[in-house]
């Protein structure tokens, strides 16, 4: 079957769109295409944003590597519902690590006025909104300001981060997949949140629903080091399952 090379990409972001990933080598079984060419149409849709590669084939992009403004307004509706679910996590006295982004500020913000806690941050964002809340104790972690999730990095940040062992990290993800876990779209912001789930006895992940089953270049951690995902209540059970059947617990917000 001869197809035009933009036919062939049409199709498979066609595939990807109804199956939710593309397997390279079962598709080209079925198109009676080379592995060869269908990974080479796959990199070319990658290198132009339409699609995510991963080990075999590709996934969605996720829409979470847009800029801090932009990243406000997806699911903007989800995330005060998520916010509220994670903030009734917290126990009193406890000492808690909440990320930075978009879902973490409304956390922050979710924090219940007569909650007494400490709260680690290396967003400034979350520390500038936990100035309203009277008992909370804040612990703002410094260095170089990385502007796209506004959050200090860098080996300033890194030193004090592992040197604060706390009962829950609250971790902002730009993916989240069964089988590649959790990713996100910078390197170094990779390294950061690794190092802050490896000091936390609990990671505990906020997953609006656009997050599921996509994938981002640089892996956080395997999926064995997240305790409980954080999703809407209407998300589908079909999506949760998997990460259900891995034994982490599913909490709807």
């Amino acid at each position: 079957m001869h197809m035009l090379t933009r036919q062939r990409k049409e199709l498979l972001l066609a595939r990807l769109h109804k199956d939710g990933q593309i397997v390279a080598k079962s598709l080209s079984e079925e198109l009676g295409l080379s592995e060869d060419t269908i990974r080479r149409d796959l990199r070319e849709l990658a290198s132009e944003g339409l699609l995510q590669r991963v080990h075999g084939g590709a996934l969605p992009p996720s829409p979470a590597l847009g800029n801090f403004a932009q990243r406000q307004q997806i699911s903007s509706d989800t995330k005060p519902a998520i916010a509220r679910a994670a903030a009734a996590m917290i126990e009193p006295g406890q000492v808690v690590f909440i990320d930075g982004g978009t879902t973490a500020v409304q956390l922050a913000r979710a924090l219940p006025q007569d909650l007494r806690c400490t709260v680690v941050t290396h967003s400034p964002s979350v520390a500038v909104e936990l100035v309203e809340h009277p008992l909370v104790d804040v612990i703002l972690i410094g260095g170089r300001l990385f502007k796209h999730s506004v959050v200090a990095m860098g080996p300033a940040a890194l030193e004090a981060i592992t040197q604060i062992r706390t009962d829950i990290y609250f971790m902002g993800v730009c993916s989240l997949h069964p089988q590649t876990g959790i990713s996100t779209g910078d390197f170094d912001e990779a390294g950061v949140k690794r190092a802050i789930s490896s000091m936390a006895q609990r990671t505990v992940v906020l997953a609006s629903p656009e997050k599921l089953d996509t994938a981002s270049p640089y892996q956080i951690a395997p999926l064995s080091q997240v305790h409980t995902i954080i999703v809407t209540g209407d998300a589908p059970e079909a999506l949760v399952a998997p990460y259900r059947n891995m034994g982490i617990a599913i909490a709807r917000a």
